[in-house]
């Protein structure tokens, strides 16, 4: 066993005890609903673009990108554009490291406001970056998307856009099966099922109706994915709790 392996196998043994720390998990969740207040998400960039995630997923998503070189990665909900360009880079790394040379990042939002697309287009990595505007949901832009992804080796999804139920059970139905195998679908703001009631007052995502109720909804017929755990537990801080889904077969 090299030192990298026996680093890994400490950190995996830390991570599996964090995950089963309630006493950590209370806290963090307080944390949470604390910073929330503040609008904690909004407050962070990605090469001089909002990215409105927390880094902690940010990272995650990092790893996972590194480690599966996704020739294409799919993503529902664009705002300012700054998840896009994240991914949009860490494409550029991986093709510098032997990744896939043509690796492009495909984003979908029913509203490209004109100032967000203007900057993401003016951007140096828009040259991996395509955008459609319309419903993810909608057949039209589905079909799209689908002959998009069409003899890719590897493809990650990542959902983030509409959070009611209904909608991401949709998005779900439509582009989980486009990850490959050993990739990810990743459910944004599942978060919304652990915070208080009226956390989202003027929104029509809350308890009961939003991305996590999807996500296990969509499980439940679905058993070639799995939340992967380890994500969460390494995280902590997250607004993916049971997001993380891994495509295993």
């Amino acid at each position: 066993m090299s030192e990298y392996q026996r680093f890994k196998r400490e950190c995996a043994a830390e991570i599996a005890g964090m995950g089963n720390d309630r006493e950590l998990g209370v806290a963090t969740r307080a944390w949470m609903d604390r910073a929330n207040h503040a609008k904690y998400s909004y407050h962070f960039e990605w090469m001089g673009r909002p990215i409105i995630q927390y880094p902690q997923d940010v990272l995650a998503v990092q790893e996972i990108i590194w480690s599966i070189k996704p020739e294409l990665i799919i993503e529902t909900g664009i705002a300012h554009g700054g998840s896009l360009i994240f991914s949009a880079s860490m494409l550029e790394l991986n093709a510098i490291a032997d990744g896939p040379r043509d690796a492009e990042v495909l984003g979908i939002d029913i509203d490209i406001r004109a100032h967000n697309r203007a900057a993401i287009e003016a951007h140096p990595m828009a040259r991996r970056i395509t955008m459609i505007e319309g419903s993810s949901i909608a057949p039209d832009v589905i079909s799209a998307v689908k002959a998009r992804a069409a003899g890719k080796r590897s493809v990650l999804v990542m959902l983030d856009s509409n959070h009611t139920h209904d909608h991401v059970l949709a998005e779900l139905e439509a582009y989980a099966g486009l990850a490959t195998v050993g990739s990810y679908c990743v459910v944004f703001d599942t978060v919304i099922e652990d915070m208080p009631d009226d956390a989202f007052s003027d929104r029509p995502w809350r308890r009961g109706n939003n991305a996590k109720t999807a996500a296990w909804d969509f499980l439940k017929r679905h058993p070639e994915f799995e939340v992967d755990k380890s994500i969460q537990h390494k995280l902590l801080i997250t607004v993916a709790p049971d997001g993380y889904l891994k495509r295993v077969y």
